[in-house]
């Protein structure tokens, strides 16, 4: 698969989504960040919820929790068809493919279209988002299975990580929650981190802005020792030994892009 066109690197924020059936939503915080080959994507609606841990929140605010999106994998372009394969999900895998039509308004303003013109999306790339733009696909040293990946561009940066446990399938996580047995199990449902915010290329600690875990929010990533443009920085021992709120016990590791 061929590396993505330069026009897309960076981070896209979305400004609105209009569906055909008349809903609109320009509330829910949206961030799409595109290195050249690898992307993630976060998606956390607008109703606030307490910086707690996992286990400190009610059940309903669990099932709040449970409405956020979020996803990372691999993008592929053909012409103006964008379609970005999920390696990665916070909801269950229901098997509908990412895919829309893409038309540049401007270099910085990016309209996605539905094939089937069921909605239309606008984007805009944050500023600060043009500049250094790579990223590194990741696996548990201890477990090859459970995957994660980190992504920059710009000033910013995006770390996703796949739960602990497999999620079972279903049609949403909402629904897998409601069938859920246990308050264990009700956490281990939620185990999956997306964490977005900004390292101000090394300048300060890698701050945390948006995330699917509230008590992330705010907290520090990395530190501001770690710079964001070192060559080495993937290899470094320091970076993958404590990346993450569930990182794994023997730590990541570089892996191929999926």
């Amino acid at each position: 698969m061929s590396q993505v066109p330069n026009a897309y690197l960076g981070v896209w924020k979305r400004r609105l989504i209009q569906r055909r059936s008349g809903h609109s939503d320009s509330e829910t915080a949206v961030y799409w960040l595109q290195t050249p080959r690898l992307f993630a994507d976060l998606r956390i609606p607008n109703h606030p919820l307490p910086g707690l841990a996992l286990e400190k929140l009610s059940d309903a605010q669990h099932l709040a929790l449970s409405e956020q999106q979020g996803f990372a994998g691999v993008t592929q372009v053909d012409t103006d068809i964008c379609q970005w394969h999920r390696n990665m999900d916070y909801q269950p895998v229901n098997g509908d493919e990412d895919i829309g039509r893409m038309h540049f308004e401007t270099s910085d303003c990016l309209i996605e279209t539905a094939l089937d013109d069921s909605y239309y999306e606008i984007w805009d790339r944050l500023p600060r988002s043009v500049g250094v733009c790579r990223g590194q696909w990741l696996q548990a040293v201890d477990d090859p299975t459970r995957q994660a990946c980190l992504l920059l561009a710009g000033d910013y940066f995006l770390f996703a990580a796949s739960r602990p446990e497999p999620l079972p399938p279903g049609p949403d996580l909402r629904t897998l929650l409601s069938h859920s047995e246990s308050r264990e199990k009700t956490l281990s449902l939620l185990a999956c981190e997306l964490s977005f915010g900004q390292h101000s290329a090394g300048e300060a600690p890698w701050k945390i802005e948006c995330s699917t875990l509230p008590a992330n929010i705010g907290q520090v990533l990395l530190p501001a020792s770690v710079d964001p443009n070192a060559p080495d920085l993937f290899a470094s021992e320091a970076v993958l030994s404590s990346l993450g709120t569930f990182m794994p016990p023997g730590g990541w590791c570089c892996a191929p892009d999926p």
